[in-house]
């Protein structure tokens, strides 16, 4: 499959704290609000899980073709994402994630080899590698 996809993606508004966000195909829209957790509402999204929910899937399918390359089939496949967002000293903000693959069908050894694989070639993972912590943390089911 060759080619590419760009997409775009506008927030208006106060951003995190009661923006909304649209895509220019019009198939993605939200409000967003800080969360409970932060002192906001929490009574939208917000970016960290849109960022957990695009690298979750992206993570998924890069795991899928890992597993198809080598000829494995699992039984089943599904990724956790968790992304924190983290208040430091001085009011600085920055991120950490965790993914947490689940493989069907398959040895933990194996389950483990599949996400490093994944974690090697999935664009949101090349992404963020070196600019912020990531925990892979597979498990055979």
């Amino acid at each position: 499959m060759a080619g590419h996809y760009t997409a775009t993606v506008e927030v208006t508004g106060e951003g995190r704290d009661g923006g909304t966000v649209r895509s220019a195909d019009g198939l993605l829209r939200h409000r967003l609000s800080i969360p409970r957790e932060l002192g906001g509402p929490g009574d939208a999204t917000n970016p960290e899980q849109l960022l957990a929910a695009g690298w979750a899937a992206c993570f998924l399918g890069a795991l899928r073709h890992a597993a198809a390359r080598r000829g494995i089939r699992p039984t089943s496949t599904a990724v956790t994402a968790e992304v924190t967002l983290q208040h430091g000293d001085g009011g600085v903000f920055s991120l950490r994630a965790t993914l947490a693959p689940r493989v069907g069908g398959v040895d933990q050894r194996t389950a483990e080899s599949l996400a490093e694989d994944a974690h090697r070639s999935c664009p949101y993972s090349k992404a963020t590698r070196g600019s912020i912590p990531v925990t892979i943390a597979a498990t055979a089911v």
